[in-house]
């Protein structure tokens, strides 16, 4: 079974690994049915959406197993984005209300658990999200609140006047993405690596207690593809492989329990549409890799150690 986790310094208890559903749509209604009740079974019990997946049809899909088996809902933890629009951001008051009204309807629930800002909008004005976010908040349709894709400062602008704990923040980060890890090995260098690019978000978030959920745990650059199985990474591919067959677990389970082990509590979202290999994943939860182990995976990945 999957291990909880807290969310930030809450006392809501959530999955380590949650399913993210960006691609339920291209499942048939029997197939998201199987695919909802594996991940639950297995004990992964938090759902990743938004607004724009499959242009709201990943939420309809997921609504309608959900509607379908009475009880469920209370079983599960549900997450959605918004913000992101065709062209453009929007962190305005209305676009965030209306956003989060359109994912309940699709949803068929009365509530999310959470709500999480869906990449940085330059216009966002702190005023006008803290007055949806109270509003939400106050008419029960929002239980908790975080960001996506956010940097430091443009967190603590929020927190200007949200009041809401922002429990989350959802980054990019796998073994062949770790940016925001390179910049802590290399401090007072000057390689590429010792560049800064995101103010600091991993000491940021243990600092301020907010939940990384890493996306694309298993993509190289900006979804340039799966560094799994790929003839471009022998070296990675071989270490990640060699460690799964001594642990008894697949690749897949050993790039998740890689995030895993980083003492930041961190909460990877996994999109497979493929039950069988999310209960492979679901492994990971069951294995601790040491700290040399880790290490060497870093180093396999291209990493180069000061």
């Amino acid at each position: 079974m999957v291990n909880k986790i807290k969310a930030g310094n809450s006392a809501l208890e959530v999955a380590e690994i949650s399913l993210g559903c960006m691609r339920i749509a291209d499942l048939s209604p029997q197939e998201a049915d199987k695919h909802i009740h594996s991940a639950l079974e297995a004990g992964i019990d938090f759902f990743d959406h938004a607004d724009i997946y499959a242009g709201g049809k990943a939420e309809e899909v997921f609504g309608d197993v959900v509607a379908a088996s009475p009880g469920m809902r209370e079983q599960m933890l549900i997450q959605t984005k918004c913000g992101i629009r065709h062209g453009f951001f929007d962190f305005s008051k209305e676009h965030i209300i209306s956003s989060v009204e359109g994912s309940l309807k699709r949803l068929k629930t009365d509530y999310v658990d959470v709500l999480l800002l869906h990449r940085p909008d330059t216009l966002m004005e702190p005023e006008e999200v803290a007055e949806a976010f109270d509003y939400l908040e106050q008419q029960g349709m929002v239980k908790h609140f975080g960001v996506s894709n956010l940097n430091p400062l443009q967190i603590e602008l929020l927190k200007k006047n949200v009041k809401q704990p922002l429990l989350f923040n959802q980054l990019q980060l796998s073994v062949m993405v770790t940016g925001m890890i390179d910049a802590g090995f290399n401090v007072n260098m000057t390689n590429s690596a010792s560049v800064v690019h995101d103010g600091g978000i991993l000491e940021y978030s243990r600092l301020h207690d907010m939940t990384i959920q890493p996306w694309s745990p298993f993509q190289y650059g900006f979804f340039e593809g799966v560094f799994l199985g790929n003839e471009k990474f022998p070296e990675v591919n071989e270490v990640i492989g060699r460690l799964a067959e001594e642990k008894g677990v697949t690749d897949t389970a050993i790039s998740i329990a890689w995030l895993l082990r980083h003492p930041a509590h961190m909460q990877p979202i996994v999109g497979t549409t493929n039950t069988q290999r999310l209960l492979d994943i679901a492994k990971a939860s069951e294995i601790t890799l040491t700290r040399q182990e880790w290490y060497e995976v870093y180093r396999a990945a291209g990493n180069k150690l000061p």
